[in-house]
């Protein structure tokens, strides 16, 4: 039995101390997980944590998936074979940088769903027939079923979010009514709204910091004086957005961090021990004003985090940082590292077919366009990710006035008659100077593509689309709207061939050999914005805005002989598409 006191944890009567490292079964492959829990044995750690995204495992509503990369069962057999406790945080929410914070875009299309990570009758309904589906595959990992899952998550940062304490006993009820007997926790930052707004009378308080752990130990000691300390999120490194720096954090003074948290008889978690990627579509983003949502950065598809155990699974100089402080807590020495799978050699693979999108609409779309009065959102579309093409006429004729767009998420290409007139941005450009209409009419057309939904604080129910157009002050209205969904496999049955000349965006596509399955960096020099997938599978997105320069490519992604790569390119692909293998990343 694992049991929290004030002066620790103990299983089946034996003291243990948590050595904990964030491992993410869904930003890597079935195939890789194996490794990645090898290279955390290495480290010095004995447990691993994992978040469970809701929105991955029900993609619309009723409708589930285990398979794959969200094949829970199979991670956490594989963790116990690894010789790991484990903590699962299954709460509802997880924020993790990841596409709406976990929670399904369908949430926001739902009439009966008013409110979210509250009391909303609408809300607990889902969560409750989510819950009926997950806890039972979670339950029999307990260790109280001889699992080795030690506790769960009842909600994530709630302290952040809101004050409903309510609606965090009843999702600690749900957990308890459905086989849930392991003990819970809350995890928030260690400051006292946080700590008073975001944990639960009975359950375990923990605390989520970078640095300074005796302040953060004495702030949570203030708030909840019968708890042990315990750090579930200990920031080792950070996430980058699109357009900013790529962060780092240097490998000795990460180190001292952790030394101060297990020096002071702290427990920790690793956040993260590695890292991945966000795969598809599945990063999410956040705003420079968690307050006010205001301001939007998308996160890039690599989370290598700057973590101990990188993108690839390679040991780091923070990886043998960590280990020399963790051995000096351990029970034993560590293993060694595990090898690195085979790199693919560095090389240039031509994309010698193309497809122009507007030329194979019927093939992509969801269906015959949808007509609404006004522009419908991607969620009224029943679209969570990709493209809408919305069009309609303007009457004219009339002079030469700004065309604008309000409520823009995430960004948008301008057509009149065809002709690309501008790409407008959330908080960037958001109208087109003096657009002329003829006698008879014009034709608009606004080709919006959505980025991450907001993942934290007040932006998060980020809905995608555009909410408004104008010329002049005068709304357009007579919509018509088509749907294209990017992120999973790729598009089939294009006839390929030379897309030629025309607007909007590409497909190209080209192949490669492979000795052997193997790694690789792939680079999209002369690109600008858009998706790769490799063997039908959605690597994520590029932009050469940067910081990141190459997208990871999985080993068991490749196959020996011939492979192909299909790259949407949504602006200016360079006159002759080459995309290149490197032989290291580039995250900036």
């Amino acid at each position: 039995m694992f049991r929290v006191s004030p002066e620790g944890f103990s299983l089946d009567g034996r003291p243990v101390r948590l050595l904990s490292g964030a491992l993410h079964y869904f930003r890597s492959l079935p195939e890789q997980w194996p490794h990645r829990l090898g290279q955390l044995r290495a480290m010095g750690l004995n447990c691993v944590e994992t978040y469970v995204p809701w929105n991955l495992h029900e993609p619309r509503p009723g409708s589930y998936d285990f398979s794959g990369l969200a094949d829970l069962d199979r991670f956490l057999t594989a963790t116990r074979e690894a010789g790991l406790h484990a903590i699962v945080r299954p709460s509802p929410y997880i924020c993790a940088e990841w596409e709406n914070g976990g929670l399904p875009w369908w949430l926001l299309a739902d009439p009966e769903v008013r409110a979210l990570r509250c009391q909303d009758p609408g809300f607990l309904a889902r969560v409750e027939r989510w819950f009926d589906e997950l806890l039972p595959r979670l339950v029999p990992h307990q260790v109280t079923r001889g699992g080795n899952v030690l506790m769960m998550q009842i909600e994530n940062e709630y302290g952040s979010y809101g004050t409903d304490t309510g609606y965090l006993r009843h999702v600690a009820e749900l957990m308890r009514e459905r086989g849930v007997d392991v003990p819970l926790f809350t995890s928030d930052g260690p400051d006292d709204f946080f700590l008073t707004g975001g944990s639960v009378p009975g359950h375990l308080a923990t605390v989520n910091f970078g640095s300074r752990a005796g302040e953060a130990f004495a702030q949570l000691a203030a708030v909840r004086p019968d708890d042990p300390p315990v750090c579930m999120e200990f920031w080792c490194g950070w996430f980058d957005h699109w357009g900013d720096e790529h962060v780092v954090r240097a490998p000795e003074e990460a180190a001292a961090a952790l030394d101060e948290i297990l020096a002071s008889g702290g427990q920790v978690n690793l956040y993260m021990a590695h890292g991945g990627t966000n795969f598809a579509t599945w990063a999410g983003a956040n705003t420079k004003d968690p307050v006010t949502g205001e301001r939007y950065a998308p996160t890039v598809t690599s989370y290598d985090y700057d973590a101990p155990v990188d993108e690839r699974g390679a040991v780091t100089e923070k990886f043998h940082a960590f280990r020399e402080v963790l051995s000096r807590y351990a029970d034993a020495p560590p293993p060694e590292p595990l090898p690195l799978p085979a790199l693919l050699p560095p090389g240039r693979v031509e994309l010698d077919g193309s497809v122009r999108l507007f030329d194979v609409l019927d093939r992509l779309g969801t269906g015959e366009p949808v007509r609404s009065p006004e522009p419908p959102s991607f969620e009224e579309l029943g679209l969570a990710h990709g493209l809408v093409l919305y069009e309609t006429t303007v009457p004219g004729p009339r002079g030469p006035y700004p065309l604008s767009v309000q409520g823009l998420a995430d960004r948008a290409h301008l057509y009149v008659d065809g002709r690309l007139r501008g790409v407008l941005e959330r908080d960037g450009e958001q109208q087109v100077p003096e657009v002329s209409v003829p006698a008879d009419g014009a034709r608009v057309g606004l080709l919006v593509e959505s980025m991450g939904r907001v993942n934290y604080g007040m932006g998060l129910g980020d809905r995608k689309g555009v909410r408004r157009v104008l010329h002049t002050q005068q709304a357009l209205h007579g919509w018509s709207a088509r749907a294209v969904e990017l992120g999973h496999g790729t598009p089939e049955g294009l006839p390929w061939g030379a897309a030629g000349e025309g607007p909007g965006p590409v497909f190209h596509r080209g192949h490669f050999e492979a000795v052997e399955p193997a790694d690789g960096y792939l680079a999209l020099p002369g690109w600008t914005k858009g998706y790769v997938w490799v063997n039908g599978f959605c690597l994520g997105r590029y932009w050469d805005r940067g910081p990141q320069r190459t997208l990871y490519v999985p080993w068991p992604l490749v196959r020996a002989g011939r492979n192909e790569v299909v790259v949407l390119e949504l602006d200016d692909a360079p006159p002759s598409p080459v995309v290149e293998f490197r032989d290291a990343p580039d995250l900036g």
